[in-house]
């Protein structure tokens, strides 16, 4: 016996709406499209990700503070309505 656990690590990610950390499967990646954030669904949109927990709330802090602009390195206003009409969390 090696001592070794089975146990896999789940990756960290910090949501930039609140800048708590949660587990990557627990948060929605936004990905900047020109001059667009667009939610990638899948993760498999290629470049930059910010991550957020998909509540409105978060969504709105993070506009609010322009966490997506610093968060992408963006230097003007970001399109962000696509987040706000995309469904994000489920009942």
């Amino acid at each position: 016996m090696s001592g070794r656990t089975r146990v896999h690590a789940c990756p960290q990610r910090t949501c930039v709406g609140c800048r708590k950390h949660s587990g990557k499967g627990d948060l929605l990646r936004v990905v900047l499209m020109g001059e667009r954030c667009v939610p990638d669904l899948r993760g498999t949109l290629p470049g930059r990700g910010a991550y957020v927990h998909p509540v409105q709330e978060c969504v709105d802090l993070a506009v609010r503070r322009r966490a997506f602009q610093r968060a992408f390195r963006a230097p003007g206003p970001l399109d962000t309505a696509e987040l706000r009409t995309t469904p994000l969390a489920t009942p």
